[in-house]
């Protein structure tokens, strides 16, 4: 079996290389990725790509469709997936998350790929009070990144027929330890706060609901689509990925952080105008359909793995919401740099 995870240099892509690896040891893995965060390494021991047979460079807009001859998978991980960069770059987001998904997708089937698998999420029912969503509950995606998601699927799904599966999933929002460390998300962004300033600094009012997944239960549940049979979900399926019992409110995640960190100060911004960007979500399912992939990490598993692997990794930089683990900080120092154009195109060659 041949893999290609495009979009593999992110936040997701190290934890589920790596997972793949385990789980199909024979299969040839191949990464495509323009590397703009390559270089976002955190307490990496080695270089994560060393475990894929091939990395490819370059713009998921003009991947060259002979590289998917010969693929039988197709993930998509590749994404403007930062609700500041989206809302600052909406024409760069809806052209990588919405337009080079389909095209993507489009190509991959013509080469007689089997399986696509796109990275969608649960932020596209967006201002969602009353109850917990289904996969066939209205949509009110509030940003431009959840926007593209839902283009996106809508797109994708029509596509998938008897030799082409399509699996959208629909994520709750990421968390965990990666090599490639984000700390733009909410708990990953606690955890950092805890350990280095012995503050945890709650930017809205706290009371907006986030279900949360671990990485590492992303790749899981990325293995499980990989291998999913038209029989078990459709050609084509739309899934909530997560679990009931991660259903939180931000100022809940704030205070099991500050109960597994000893010494931490809680600081609410109770004048924050409203956060629309609230939603509770079901999961029942993908219970129902993975029953094997289900997520083993909760909050206090995440939050403890979190404080660890930080620590070994000796990370002590209170001044963490300028580094490169803000993804926008990356795209903004591009941007001075003249190597990012407009469009969010490197400027010395890769499309």
């Amino acid at each position: 079996m041949t893999i290609l995870v495009v979009g593999n240099m992110g936040y997701v892509g190290p934890v589920l290389v790596q997972h793949l690896r385990q789980a199909y040891p024979q299969a040839v893995l191949i990464g495509y990725d323009a590397g703009l965060f390559a270089h976002c390494l955190l307490g990496a021991v080695a270089l994560p790509e060393i475990m894929l047979d091939r990395q490819i460079f370059g713009d998921v807009r003009h991947l060259d469709k002979t590289m998917l001859e010969g693929v039988d998978v197709v993930v998509n991980l590749a994404a403007i997936s930062n609700d500041p960069i989206g809302n600052r770059f909406e024409d760069a987001t809806l052209a990588i998350n919405y337009t080079a998904a389909v095209e993507l997708a489009a190509k991959a089937k013509q080469a007689g790929v089997h399986s696509y698998v796109f990275a969608s999420s649960c932020s596209v029912y967006g201002c969602a009070e009353e109850g917990a969503k289904t996969e066939s509950s209205t949509l009110d995606p509030l940003t431009a990144y959840a926007r593209s998601k839902v283009m996106a699927e809508k797109k994708l799904i029509p596509m998938a027929d008897e030799r082409f599966t399509v699996t959208c999933l629909r994520f709750a929002t990421a968390c965990g330890m990666s090599d490639r460390l984000r700390l733009d998300l909410v708990l990953n962004d606690f955890v950092a706060g805890a350990l280095t300033q012995k503050k945890i600094v709650v930017m809205s009012d706290g009371t907006p609901w986030r279900p949360l997944i671990n990485v590492k239960d992303m790749a899981r549940a990325i293995d499980w689509a990989i291998g999913r049979k038209a029989t078990n979900g459709g050609k084509g399926l739309v899934v909530n990925v997560g679990s009931n019992e991660w259903n939180c409110q931000v100022k809940d995640l704030a205070h099991a952080v500050a109960a597994a960190i000893p010494g931490v100060d809680i600081s609410i911004n109770t004048n924050a105008p409203p956060d629309k960007r609230s939603y509770r979500v079901s999961y029942d399912l993908f219970k129902e359909l993975a029953p094997g992939f289900q997520p083993r990490f909760d909050l206090k598993s995440t939050i403890l793995e979190m404080t660890d692997g930080l620590q070994k990794a000796g990370f002590q930089n209170a001044a963490y919401r300028e580094s490169q683990f803000m993804r926008l900080n990356v795209i903004n120092k591009f941007r001075e740099q003249g190597l990012l154009d407009e469009k969010l195109r490197l400027s010395f060659g890769n499309g």
